[in-house]
């Protein structure tokens, strides 16, 4: 099985300020969103935030809330601090301006982690997309020596890893949309976002 960690943390400065994470798409905020599809394939769920108050008010009791260890270090320490307190070895790691997430892409990624792979990663459009990742909670150690050094760079972190790359074509062999990488960042993102 697989755990469930949410990134719910930043400034969200294209947002001015707001948290992407309760924005409403189709009815449901983006939490809401992730909540539903992570429990289909996760038997645990934590979300990463500097605002635990606004989370506690929303989510069921059995989702874990939990703020950095790192305080203000960015998103390597919500990542520190999501897989350090994963039940499970392979976590899905998402962040939370992803409206589309897709469990079976996760799936399907979790189906590629072999003994000494770090993470399997969508690449797509030629980018890589770290937070739709399935992460070995090993890399917790590692993330935390970067911190302890200073180092908040998640590109660093990436390159230090043994990572597989998960083309588009892998996906779309599945009937995988590559809609589940899309994200918001900005207002007009999320206009955009309201036909979804």
């Amino acid at each position: 099985m697989l755990s469930g960690v949410i990134l719910a943390g930043g400034a969200h400065r294209g947002m001015k300020g707001d948290n992407r994470a309760f924005l409403v798409v189709d009815g449901q905020t983006l939490i809401e969103r992730q909540i539903r599809e992570m429990k289909t394939c996760c038997s645990e769920i934590t979300i990463v935030t500097n605002e635990p108050q606004l989370f506690l008010k929303t989510v069921d009791r059995d989702i874990r809330i939990i703020t950095d260890y790192y305080a203000g270090k960015g998103l390597l320490s919500g990542m520190h601090a999501g897989l350090a307190l994963a039940k499970n070895r392979h976590v899905w790691l998402l962040g939370c301006h992803l409206p589309s997430p897709s469990a079976q892409a996760a799936k399907l990624q979790l189906s590629y982690m072999q003994e000494g792979t770090d993470a399997v990663l969508p690449f797509i459009k030629e980018t890589v997309y770290p937070l739709h990742g399935i992460y070995d909670r090993s890399n917790a150690e590692r993330i935390g020596r970067l911190l302890d050094g200073g180092i908040t760079d998640v590109s660093l972190f990436l390159r230090q890893i043994n990572r597989t790359q998960l083309a588009e074509s892998h996906f779309e062999e599945q009937g995988i949309n590559r809609e589940f990488v899309r994200s918001i960042h900005t207002q007009g993102d999320f206009r955009n976002s309201a036909t979804l």
